[in-house]
């Protein structure tokens, strides 16, 4: 996979382990290189689970904050995940913005709770 994803133009491969479409949750490895740039999003409708089985990558966790007449982000968190290390895994709390910053080609498992459902727009981060 990390293979496949370093010819990727975005550096990064997904593969669904669901078993279906109706699948009552979200499960996928995704593979991804350095320099991939993965937008800061959240997920109102589930936690997710993330676990890193090769590689090392943090995973940054935001939070809203006032700021002249509108909202910006703040970093509260980076929790370092490596596959070899004493923290191969977090949760992400349902709601909470976050990314992820890959330090070394890593693959990561990732689960949501329910269906799956397109990141809408209002769920990427944007300033506004």
């Amino acid at each position: 996979m990390l293979t496949a994803a370093a010819q990727e133009e975005r550096l990064r491969k997904a593969k669904d382990l669901r078993t279906s479409a109706a699948d009552t949750s979200q499960r996928m490895l995704n593979a991804l290189q350095p320099g991939t740039l993965v937008p800061i999003h959240r997920h109102r409708q589930s936690c997710e689970t993330v676990l890193c089985l090769k590689g090392c990558i943090e995973e940054i966790l935001y939070e809203e904050q006032p700021a002249h007449g509108g909202v910006e982000l703040k970093e509260v968190r980076r929790i370092r995940l490596t596959a070899a290390g004493d923290t191969v895994g977090c949760q992400v709390p349902q709601g909470v913005w976050h990314t992820v910053h890959v330090l070394q080609p890593a693959v990561l498992f990732e689960a949501k709770d329910g269906p799956y459902v397109p990141t809408d727009s209002q769920d990427i981060w944007s300033p506004r």
